[in-house]
């Protein structure tokens, strides 16, 4: 398996909606497996496929830090069907390295997907898990986390951002 490069915040692609995947092959799997492989490789909790340069609506979720029973999923073409209560935590993200903020999200969401094996799942989730779904989902429609925070917040951290652009560690 190979560690992808992660794009990092003012990178185009993170800014472009994904297009469906059509065609479940070898190539597309190794290329899941990898982008799973790069996401526990950095301790992250999910990473959607735009964050390691391809603009299709696939993502990796690994809860197994807080549940040791849990395996990385791979979700594919995912489609929110209902969103439940609402709920303010910390969030970070790949594409922002060492940059946290509280973000207000849905305390619960169901989603319909599709399988490696080519079959549609349905995935019903709460709480941390519900935020890494939505986080990652949100990417997939070139929505970043930063864009949920109030145009105050996002001056104070405007000196951080342009370090991430920049490539200086903050």
């Amino acid at each position: 398996m190979a560690i992808l490069p992660i794009k990092l915040f003012g990178e185009k692609i993170l800014r472009e909606k994904a297009e469906p995947i059509i065609n479940i092959d070898g190539h597309l799997i190794d290329f899941l497996r990898d982008m799973t492989y790069t996401m526990r490789t950095a301790n992250g909790l999910g990473l959607a496929a735009n964050q390691v340069g391809k603009a299709i609506r696939a993502f990796a979720v690994d809860m197994s830090q807080f549940d040791v029973t849990e395996e990385p999923r791979i979700i594919i073409n995912p489609e929110v069907v209902d969103v439940g209560g609402a709920v303010s935590g910390e969030e970070g993200c790949l594409s922002f390295p060492a940059l946290f903020q509280i973000i207000e999200r849905p305390e619960k969401v169901a989603i319909k997907t599709i399988g490696l094996d080519g079959k549609e799942y349905h995935i019903e989730a709460e709480g941390l898990l519900a935020r890494v779904i939505l986080h990652e989902i949100d990417h997939l429609n070139g929505v970043l986390f930063i864009d949920k925070i109030g145009a105050a917040q996002r001056k104070l951290i405007k000196g951080k951002l342009e370090k991430i652009k920049a490539g200086i560690e903050i």
